[in-house]
């Protein structure tokens, strides 16, 4: 995928994306009336979103009851 910085794109679509990152809303763009891309700006996750998604980390793990320690 091609990657440009916000700062390398023509004022008036910065601002574009500026008031799209703000409002949450996607950006339509058209051509001759017709949609054919949208700009949608990435939902930033909460830690708590994002620590909800992991898998558990003590999983297939021994209780350390059942673990022998050597003295």
């Amino acid at each position: 995928m091609t990657q440009i910085t916000l700062s390398d794109l023509p004022e008036t679509i910065q601002t574009l994306l500026n008031q799209a990152q703000k409002t949450g809303k996607p950006l339509t763009i058209t051509q001759n009336g017709i949609p054919f891309a949208i700009i949608s700006p990435i939902k930033k996750k909460s830690l708590l979103e994002t620590l909800s998604t992991l898998e558990p980390l003590d999983e297939g793990l021994l209780p350390l009851d059942d673990i022998e320690f050597s003295k």
